[in-house]
C-alpha cells in the first residue's frame, strides 16, 4: 500500500495520508449509482429520505418584511475625511470614482466619525447626526433623489 504522507498538525495523533492509484480503483470509494456518485452532485440538505423534511413539518407563523425592505450601501462620514479635498462634490458617482462604494445600490450617509471639512453632500439618504456634523463644518446637503413618495389608495369602491 502506497502513500503519501502529509505533515501532521499539531497535537495531532495520526498522520494524514494521501492514497493515490490502486486504492481508489474501480469506482473511486464513491460506490454504484445514486447521487453521491454522480460528477458536480449537490446534496439539497432539508431532504430526509422519504420522511416528511423538518421544514415541512413546523408551522408557518408570522409575517416577515424582510423581502420588501429597501437595502443601502452604508458610507460613515469618518470614510470621507481622508478622500475628500474641500468644499468638494460628494455623490454616488464621485463615492464610486473613489473606490468608496461599489454596486449599485441606493447612498444613504451615517455620522459615524468626525469631519473637519466643507462638503457639499448630493445623496439620496442623509442621517440626522451626518447633516448636524457636515453644517457644523461648513458643508451643505442637497438631496438628490429624494425617495419617491407612497401613493395613497383612493379607498372608495370602483363605479361601474
Amino acid at each position: 500500500m502506497s502513500f503519501v504522507a502529509l505533515p501532521a498538525f499539531k497535537n495531532s495523533s495520526k498522520t494524514r495520508k494521501r492514497r493515490r492509484g490502486h486504492v481508489h480503483g474501480r469506482y473511486c470509494g464513491k460506490g454504484l449509482k445514486g447521487e453521491k456518485a454522480r460528477s458536480g452532485r449537490t446534496h439539497v440538505a432539508i431532504l430526509e429520505g422519504g420522511q416528511t423534511p423538518l421544514v415541512r413539518r413546523l408551522p408557518k407563523r408570522g409575517f416577515s418584511n424582510r423581502k420588501f425592505t429597501k437595502k443601502y450601501e452604508e458610507v460613515n462620514l469618518g470614510k470621507l475625511s481622508g478622500k475628500f479635498s474641500e468644499n468638494e462634490e460628494v455623490s454616488e458617482r464621485t463615492l464610486k470614482e473613489k473606490k468608496i462604494i461599489r454596486g449599485n445600490l441606493p447612498v444613504k450617509l451615517l455620522g459615524r466619525g468626525e469631519i473637519d471639512i466643507p462638503l457639499s453632500v448630493k445623496l439620496g439618504r442623509v442621517s440626522s447626526g451626518a447633516l448636524k456634523k457636515i453644517e457644523k463644518a461648513g458643508g451643505k446637503v442637497v438631496a438628490e433623489k429624494p425617495d419617491a413618495p407612497v401613493k395613497k389608495s383612493s379607498g372608495g369602491k370602483k363605479s361601474g
